[in-house]
């Protein structure tokens, strides 16, 4: 019976990551992939591709994206993003709460991950038309979101998917892993259901890449809380939390934000799950530059507290907590021009009025005298002494207000009028297992190591609390999946699992 040497669970970024940090150590690798073929590749599959990285200049993006042209450089400031920002970005948005050492491990490796990705295939574009202002005829980055795996999330498992199998990594296909086999001490492998039936498939180390719980209704009511299992889900199907579940009946510390998550305005007659033919584009991530109301006609969340890359994964769970679970955002013509490409696909639902009681009289299941009254009391209350600009915190809010609008606020009064249905997209779950964040090894409740079993992705908690800097989820898949894949692998090839180089393994077999 074949031992291998690392198996890993799950096939998006983080774990095709340990898949060739493993290998890059010499292990063996298997990849077991619970979904199809045609839905394999996890979250990381659905996403826009985003990474957030540390880097000093337009040196290391060109580093990163060495066929920039030098006119594409001209005409484009791309800033920096120091490690000091990073931190003071992830630490706003968690409340100062993510573990420590986890953070420094995102922050501190995020560039060199950049590179490795490189190395492996992985193509990075600018992000001009989402994250870029434009000004002057020059775009100018923040630093935050300048980067795309190029082709977005389905071209990014594309390109490692590529890289895994030149690197002789096996990957298999609806084969899930079902239950760790752990004799007390160690875990030696995994018990694997797949075409043939179920069968044991020994290995000298576990690396559990498969997704948080969004996708299990009752999970996410369990620790969620009451209303969760009607949000749709962004993603794949298949993350139902059974890695966790798996690490947990081990004895692995859970951690984290359990009853928080990442949810984003989303399209209220989305599927039920992620559709690849439309991938990110049920998003509706314009909200700051109209407003939201809900059943009642009422305006319920501040749209402009911040920029949308802040406040995006929020949005969701705000609108969960409505009457009937969803809401109308509501657009004049002035603002029109300033909509993302999302809001131009074909499966969409939206309405169209030139006039205010026209679109009132549209707004399927919302109070229309509640509503004509919300938006005269939020015309009135505009800043118009404060100029509007689209592409920065402008100040430009409301006086007087209940629910006060910071930014962005402009009077609704210009016909057509546009009115876009979004209800709660859940992304990903925030609480996990914990793992020691140099290996990436999962500990037990007295923090001691599982020997044989490591884990990275989503199903790690600690990192993330009440929101998430968008573009971290998958820079911290890459960093953890590569951290726990290059300490997997080592351990793996060593005799007794001990720290002894491959050099020194191979010299001590010839004695």
């Amino acid at each position: 019976m074949q031992i291998w040497d690392v198996i890993v669970v799950g096939a998006g970024n983080a774990a095709l990551c340990a898949a060739l940090a493993a290998r890059e150590q010499g292990a063996s690798v298997l990849v077991l992939e619970r979904a199809p073929v045609e839905e394999s590749g996890g979250n990381s599959r659905y996403t826009a591709g985003a990474f957030r990285f540390v880097y000093r200049g337009v040196g290391d993006i060109r580093a990163l994206v060495p066929d920039l042209t030098e006119d594409e450089i001209a005409k484009t400031d791309f800033g920096s993003y120091s490690a000091e920002r990073y931190y003071d970005d992830l630490f706003a948005v968690t409340r100062f709460r993510s573990d420590g050492k986890l953070a420094d491990q995102l922050v501190l490796r995020s560039y060199e991950t950049m590179l490795w990705l490189g190395s492996h295939g992985v193509r990075f574009t600018p992000v001009w038309g989402r994250s870029a202002i434009k000004k002057d005829g020059r775009f100018r980055f923040t630093g935050e979101i300048t980067l795309d795996a190029w082709g977005g999330g389905a071209e990014l498992i594309a390109s490692e998917t590529a890289a895994a199998r030149k690197r002789g990594i096996d990957i298999r296909y609806g084969t899930g892993a079902t239950e760790l086999l752990f004799d007390g001490l160690s875990v030696n492998g995994v018990r694997a259901r797949g075409p043939d039936g179920v069968s044991d498939v020994s290995a000298k180390a576990v690396i559990l890449a498969c997704g948080g719980f969004e996708a299990n209704a009752e999970w996410r009511t369990r620790y969620l809380g009451p209303g969760w299992e009607l949000a749709k889900v962004r993603g794949t199907r298949f993350n139902t939390g059974l890695g966790i579940e798996m690490a947990l009946k081990t004895g692995a510390m859970a951690t984290g934000h359990w009853s928080r998550c990442h949810s984003v305005a989303w399209d209220n007659n989305a599927p039920e799950c992620g559709d690849l033919d439309v991938g990110d584009a049920f998003n509706k991530f314009s909200y700051p530059y109209g407003i939201m109301i809900n059943a009642d006609g009422r305006r319920f969340v501040d749209e402009g507290s911040d920029l949308r890359i802040k406040t995006y994964s929020k949005m969701g769970r705000a609108i969960l907590d409505q009457p009937d679970q969803f809401a109308w955002q509501v657009f004049d013509a002035k603002v029109l021009p300033l909509l993302n490409d999302d809001y131009r696909i074909k499966r969409i639902s939206k309405i169209r009025a030139n006039s205010l009681p026209e679109l009132a009289a549209k707004l399927e299941g919302v109070d229309a005298e509640g509503f004509l009254s919300e938006v005269k009391r939020f015309n009135a209350a505009v800043r118009t002494d404060v100029p509007f600009d689209p592409q920065l915190k402008d100040g430009r809010g409301t006086q007087g207000l209940v629910v006060p609008k910071s930014n962005w606020a402009q009077v609704i009064d210009e016909a057509p009028f546009e009115a876009y249905q979004v209800g709660c997209g859940i992304t990903f779950t925030f609480g996990g297992i914990a793992i020691d964040g140099d290996t990436g090894q999962v500990v037990d409740a007295a923090r001691k190591p599982i020997p044989g079993l490591y884990a990275a992705g989503e199903l790690v908690g600690g990192l993330f609390y009440f929101g998430y800097p968008g573009g971290t989820g998958l820079m911290a898949g890459s960093v953890f999946g590569k951290l726990a894949g290059d300490a997997a692998g080592r351990a793996a090839i060593m005799p007794d699992r001990t720290p002894m180089s491959r050099s020194v393994q191979l010299e001590a077999g010839s004695h």
